[in-house]
Protein backbone atom coordinates (compact mmCIF):
# COMPACT_ATOMS: atom_id res chain seq x y z
CA UNK A 1 0.00 0.00 0.00
CA UNK A 2 1.16 3.69 -0.82
CA UNK A 3 1.25 6.33 2.10
CA UNK A 4 -2.22 7.37 0.95
CA UNK A 5 -3.40 3.79 1.70
CA UNK A 6 -4.12 2.89 -1.75
CA UNK A 7 -2.88 -0.35 -3.69
CA UNK A 8 0.11 -0.04 -5.25
CA UNK A 9 2.61 -2.23 -7.59
CA UNK A 10 5.67 -1.88 -9.39
CA UNK A 11 6.04 -1.60 -12.66
CA UNK A 12 8.54 -3.10 -15.45
CA UNK A 13 10.70 -0.35 -14.72
CA UNK A 14 10.61 -0.21 -11.13
CA UNK A 15 8.46 2.39 -10.66
CA UNK A 16 5.07 2.59 -8.92
CA UNK A 17 2.02 2.14 -10.26
CA UNK A 18 -0.56 3.47 -7.72
CA UNK A 19 -4.41 2.51 -8.51
CA UNK A 20 -7.20 5.46 -7.71
CA UNK A 21 -9.38 5.71 -4.70
CA UNK A 22 -12.74 6.13 -6.47
CA UNK A 23 -12.58 2.81 -7.87
CA UNK A 24 -16.22 1.90 -6.72
CA UNK A 25 -15.45 -1.34 -5.31
CA UNK A 26 -17.97 -2.53 -2.95
CA UNK A 27 -17.08 -4.92 0.06
CA UNK A 28 -14.32 -5.77 1.59
CA UNK A 29 -12.17 -2.97 -0.72
CA UNK A 30 -8.95 -3.66 1.83
CA UNK A 31 -9.00 -6.99 0.66
CA UNK A 32 -9.79 -6.65 -3.12
CA UNK A 33 -6.89 -3.86 -3.07
CA UNK A 34 -4.40 -6.91 -1.94
CA UNK A 35 -5.58 -9.10 -4.15
CA UNK A 36 -5.29 -6.46 -7.10
CA UNK A 37 -1.95 -5.56 -6.01
CA UNK A 38 -1.08 -9.05 -5.89
CA UNK A 39 -2.04 -10.12 -9.65
CA UNK A 40 -0.34 -6.50 -10.89
CA UNK A 41 2.85 -7.89 -9.66
CA UNK A 42 2.70 -11.53 -10.45
CA UNK A 43 1.78 -10.21 -14.59
CA UNK A 44 3.32 -6.51 -14.94
CA UNK A 45 6.40 -7.85 -17.34
CA UNK A 46 4.28 -10.32 -18.27
CA UNK A 47 1.78 -7.69 -19.63
CA UNK A 48 4.83 -5.64 -20.86
CA UNK A 49 6.49 -8.49 -23.29
CA UNK A 50 2.61 -8.91 -24.43
CA UNK A 51 2.25 -4.85 -25.08
CA UNK A 52 5.59 -4.66 -26.92
CA UNK A 53 5.51 -7.38 -28.94
CA UNK A 54 3.11 -5.15 -30.66
CA UNK A 55 4.24 -1.50 -30.26
CA UNK A 56 8.18 -2.45 -29.88
CA UNK A 57 8.70 0.96 -27.51
CA UNK A 58 9.47 0.29 -24.51
CA UNK A 59 7.94 3.70 -23.30
CA UNK A 60 4.22 3.02 -25.12
CA UNK A 61 4.54 -0.86 -23.72
CA UNK A 62 4.98 0.81 -20.48
CA UNK A 63 2.30 3.10 -20.48
CA UNK A 64 -0.42 0.52 -21.63
CA UNK A 65 0.72 -1.80 -19.09
CA UNK A 66 -0.53 0.87 -16.81
CA UNK A 67 -3.63 1.78 -18.58
CA UNK A 68 -4.52 -1.51 -19.03
CA UNK A 69 -4.11 -2.01 -15.13
CA UNK A 70 -6.88 1.03 -14.44
CA UNK A 71 -8.93 -0.16 -16.59
CA UNK A 72 -9.48 -3.58 -14.50
CA UNK A 73 -9.13 -1.98 -11.12
CA UNK A 74 -12.11 0.07 -11.83
CA UNK A 75 -14.60 -2.97 -13.40
CA UNK A 76 -14.98 -6.37 -11.48
CA UNK A 77 -13.67 -8.61 -14.77
CA UNK A 78 -10.44 -9.26 -12.93
CA UNK A 79 -12.39 -11.36 -9.93
CA UNK A 80 -13.36 -13.75 -12.04
CA UNK A 81 -10.75 -14.68 -14.36
CA UNK A 82 -10.65 -18.71 -15.39
CA UNK A 83 -7.29 -17.75 -17.42
CA UNK A 84 -5.29 -15.01 -15.81
CA UNK A 85 -2.44 -15.06 -18.57
CA UNK A 86 -4.72 -15.12 -21.69
CA UNK A 87 -7.52 -12.13 -19.99
CA UNK A 88 -4.49 -9.92 -19.01
CA UNK A 89 -2.94 -10.64 -22.57
CA UNK A 90 -6.67 -9.49 -24.55
CA UNK A 91 -6.84 -6.42 -21.74
CA UNK A 92 -3.18 -5.07 -22.73
CA UNK A 93 -3.67 -6.29 -26.46
CA UNK A 94 -6.52 -3.98 -26.80
CA UNK A 95 -4.97 -0.90 -24.97
CA UNK A 96 -2.13 -1.57 -27.65
CA UNK A 97 -4.28 -1.26 -30.04
CA UNK A 98 -5.60 1.81 -28.68
CA UNK A 99 -2.11 3.16 -29.01
CA UNK A 100 -1.03 2.23 -32.36
CA UNK A 101 -4.51 3.70 -33.85
CA UNK A 102 -3.68 7.14 -31.85
CA UNK A 103 0.08 7.23 -33.91
CA UNK A 104 0.50 9.63 -36.08
CA UNK A 105 -0.08 8.34 -39.77
CA UNK A 106 3.33 7.10 -41.49
CA UNK A 107 5.58 6.97 -38.43
CA UNK A 108 6.64 3.97 -37.10
CA UNK A 109 8.60 3.37 -33.38
CA UNK A 110 11.94 3.02 -33.02
CA UNK A 111 12.78 -0.10 -31.84
CA UNK A 112 14.53 0.05 -28.79
CA UNK A 113 15.33 -3.98 -28.67
CA UNK A 114 14.23 -4.39 -25.35
CA UNK A 115 11.52 -6.76 -24.30
CA UNK A 116 11.73 -9.15 -27.82
CA UNK A 117 11.29 -12.78 -27.46
CA UNK A 118 11.33 -15.55 -30.23
CA UNK A 119 9.99 -18.86 -30.48
CA UNK A 120 11.77 -21.93 -30.29
CA UNK A 121 11.01 -23.60 -33.96
CA UNK A 122 12.53 -26.93 -33.90
CA UNK A 123 15.52 -27.48 -36.69
CA UNK A 124 14.52 -23.53 -38.18
CA UNK A 125 17.60 -20.90 -38.22
CA UNK A 126 16.99 -19.27 -34.78
CA UNK A 127 18.36 -22.39 -33.02
CA UNK A 128 21.99 -22.28 -35.72
CA UNK A 129 22.61 -19.11 -34.73
CA UNK A 130 25.64 -18.25 -32.71
CA UNK A 131 27.59 -15.31 -33.59
CA UNK A 132 26.36 -11.99 -32.98
CA UNK A 133 26.09 -10.66 -36.33
CA UNK A 134 23.10 -13.72 -37.52
CA UNK A 135 21.31 -12.69 -34.24
CA UNK A 136 20.80 -8.86 -35.00
CA UNK A 137 20.18 -10.17 -38.76
CA UNK A 138 17.21 -12.21 -37.32
CA UNK A 139 16.16 -9.61 -35.09
CA UNK A 140 15.95 -6.97 -38.35
CA UNK A 141 14.20 -9.68 -40.76
CA UNK A 142 11.47 -10.46 -37.81
CA UNK A 143 11.25 -6.41 -37.70
CA UNK A 144 10.20 -6.47 -41.31
CA UNK A 145 8.03 -9.53 -41.49
CA UNK A 146 4.34 -8.41 -42.10
CA UNK A 147 2.17 -7.61 -38.62
CA UNK A 148 -0.14 -9.89 -38.76
CA UNK A 149 2.67 -12.60 -39.00
CA UNK A 150 5.03 -11.22 -37.12
CA UNK A 151 2.64 -10.09 -34.06
CA UNK A 152 1.44 -13.69 -33.45
CA UNK A 153 5.07 -15.09 -33.74
CA UNK A 154 6.34 -13.18 -31.15
CA UNK A 155 3.52 -13.34 -28.85
CA UNK A 156 3.67 -16.97 -28.84
CA UNK A 157 7.22 -17.19 -27.49
CA UNK A 158 6.14 -14.74 -24.43
CA UNK A 159 6.18 -16.73 -21.39
CA UNK A 160 5.57 -19.88 -23.57
CA UNK A 161 2.17 -18.67 -24.42
CA UNK A 162 0.04 -21.80 -25.94
CA UNK A 163 -1.83 -21.53 -29.40
CA UNK A 164 -5.13 -20.65 -27.33
CA UNK A 165 -4.15 -17.49 -25.46
CA UNK A 166 -2.48 -16.06 -28.54
CA UNK A 167 -5.77 -16.66 -29.86
CA UNK A 168 -7.54 -15.00 -27.00
CA UNK A 169 -5.28 -12.08 -26.90
CA UNK A 170 -5.03 -11.18 -30.58
CA UNK A 171 -9.37 -11.82 -30.70
CA UNK A 172 -8.66 -14.29 -33.83
CA UNK A 173 -9.46 -18.30 -34.26
CA UNK A 174 -6.67 -20.47 -32.59
CA UNK A 175 -5.71 -22.41 -35.86
CA UNK A 176 -5.08 -18.80 -37.75
CA UNK A 177 -2.70 -18.39 -34.87
CA UNK A 178 -0.78 -21.67 -35.64
CA UNK A 179 -1.33 -20.85 -39.26
CA UNK A 180 0.42 -17.74 -39.45
CA UNK A 181 3.30 -18.36 -36.61
CA UNK A 182 3.77 -21.51 -39.22
CA UNK A 183 3.68 -19.00 -42.15
CA UNK A 184 6.03 -16.87 -40.21
CA UNK A 185 8.37 -19.58 -39.08
CA UNK A 186 8.89 -20.61 -42.85
CA UNK A 187 9.06 -17.20 -44.33
CA UNK A 188 11.57 -15.90 -41.10
CA UNK A 189 14.01 -19.14 -42.37
CA UNK A 190 13.82 -18.27 -46.13
CA UNK A 191 14.60 -15.00 -45.72
CA UNK A 192 17.39 -15.55 -43.09
CA UNK A 193 19.20 -18.30 -45.61
CA UNK A 194 18.83 -15.60 -48.64
CA UNK A 195 20.21 -12.71 -46.41
CA UNK A 196 23.31 -15.35 -45.03
CA UNK A 197 24.20 -16.59 -48.50
CA UNK A 198 24.31 -12.61 -49.70
CA UNK A 199 26.90 -11.63 -46.73
CA UNK A 200 28.84 -15.03 -47.24
CA UNK A 201 28.69 -13.86 -51.43
CA UNK A 202 29.79 -10.22 -50.71
CA UNK A 203 32.87 -11.52 -47.82
CA UNK A 204 34.24 -13.45 -50.43
CA UNK A 205 34.42 -10.86 -53.02
CA UNK A 206 34.86 -8.35 -50.69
Amino acid sequence: MSEMGLPVARDVGGGVTEFPADAGFEGDADERDRRFAELAERHARFMFRVAHGLLRSVQDAEDAVQEALLKLYRTDGWLEMEDEKAFLARTVWRVGLDVVARRPKGIEPLDDGAGREFAAVGDSAEQSLVEHDQRALLRSLIDRLPEYLRQPLVLSAIEEMTSREVAIAMGIPEGTVRTRVMRARAELKRRFEAGRKAKTTTDLHG
